[in-house]
């Protein structure tokens, strides 16, 4: 999605926070003779009590309501200031004073991905004669069912071309290579860490890996929340000697906070790794594209299921020439070239009939245009 402006069991949608503000009410000052505003951080939103207010100093008292690190900042009129990080359940105050104008409010954590998946809105500061415009809800930009169609038309529609190339390889089950690394930032996963930390013993994300062949080429559509959209079809064998054929259908749009899906398509995003976005047990890396989507898969021509769950990502690149071992923990300066297909059964269905029952396989020298 286009979000100047976000990842994660299914089913679970992120709720809209709504904006309190009676029309044309003042916030209530301080002792000090600032006007208070009350800010609510959460995956993936901002929530402002007030839409507009006066000109003049303002407190921004910031809670983190949401289950990881976030932080607060306020841009626009020459003025940019910003509370690095907040940890979940904690509160800061930023006093600052603001002349007549727009202003941007938003999440600058893991070099603003947070305010790519969502967490971003604006404030309007009126002159003291100037009528306050009416509170708006503030949408949440990034797979909320609730948003408009007059916003959602208003978002701008990129489109991005992706074709895979280079050596293609397989990912096996194994161990995380960077144990050490992740643990700590896996202490913020909350009732997910069981699950994660098992697969740094034996998960996706491992340098057990094979030569194969194949092809994958799809376009998606960041169109804005629900109406985004993918077209695709990945063809490759396994290490079994299966034949495999993907043909993703739709975008998974419903966005769940960190792990392991997020909804929407989302171009430019810097995540993983150390960035308290999504799973760690991916490199800190820098994506042309990431989206999760919904296939029907097919196994030697004959359809396993028309509901497989699909990670798609064009990525810096994260393994080394050769033996395609994970060759870096912060990857994201590398080139972006390497396209990450994993396929997992549907909600529900059974283990695919592959190693760890899920398929990973990566091209290694991909484009997107």
């Amino acid at each position: 999605m286009d979000r100047k402006s976000n990842a994660v069991v299914a089913g679970t949608v992120v709720a809209v926070a709504l904006l309190g503000a009676i029309v044309g009410a003042a916030p209530r000052p301080h002792a000090d003779g600032a006007a208070q505003v009350s800010v609510k951080l959460s995956e993936w939103n901002v929530a402002l009590s007030q839409a507009s207010i006066a000109a003049g100093p303002v407190t921004f008292v910031v809670t983190n309501a949401g289950s990881i690190p976030h932080g607060f900042e306020v841009e626009g009129q020459g003025i940019e200031q910003e509370i690095e990080m907040i940890q979940p359940g904690a509160s800061d105050t930023l006093t600052l004073t603001l002349k007549p104008g727009s202003y941007e409010v938003y999440c600058p954590v893991g070099s603003d991905s947070h305010k790519k998946l969502g967490m971003d809105t604006h404030l309007k500061v009126v002159g003291a004669t100037s009528p306050a415009p009416p509170a708006a809800p503030a949408p949440s930009r990034y797979g909320a069912s609730e948003m408009s169609e007059a916003h959602t038309k208003a978002e701008r529609v990129q489109a991005i071309r992706v074709t895979g190339g280079g050596p293609v390889i397989q990912i096996l089950p194994g161990p995380f290579p960077f144990p050490d690394s992740a643990a700590p930032i896996l202490k913020a996963f909350g009732d997910e860490r069981e699950g994660l930390e098992s697969q740094v013993k034996n998960g996706p994300y491992s340098n057990n890996v094979v030569r194969t062949s194949g092809s994958f080429a799809f376009t998606a559509w960041d169109k804005g929340a629900v109406r985004d959209s993918v077209d695709g079809v990945a063809e490759f064998a396994t290490q079994d000697g299966a034949r495999w054929k993907l043909v993703m259908d739709r975008v998974q749009t419903k966005d769940v906070p960190h792990h392991p899906r997020f909804g929407g398509v989302i171009m430019g995003l810097y995540y993983h790794g150390v960035t308290q976005v999504h799973t760690p047990l991916v490199p800190t890396i820098n994506s042309a594209v990431a989206l999760w989507a919904v296939a029907h898969l097919y196994k030697n021509d004959v359809l396993v299921t028309d509901n497989a769950m699909v990670h798609v990502m064009l990525l810096s690149r994260t393994r080394r020439d050769g033996d395609f071992a994970l060759s870096c923990w912060n990857c994201s300066k590398n080139k972006i070239e390497e396209l990450q297909l994993q396929i997992l059964p549907g909600p529900g269905e059974p283990k695919f009939a592959a190693p760890g029952g899920f398929l990973f396989v990566n091209w290694e020298q991909s484009q997107g245009r």
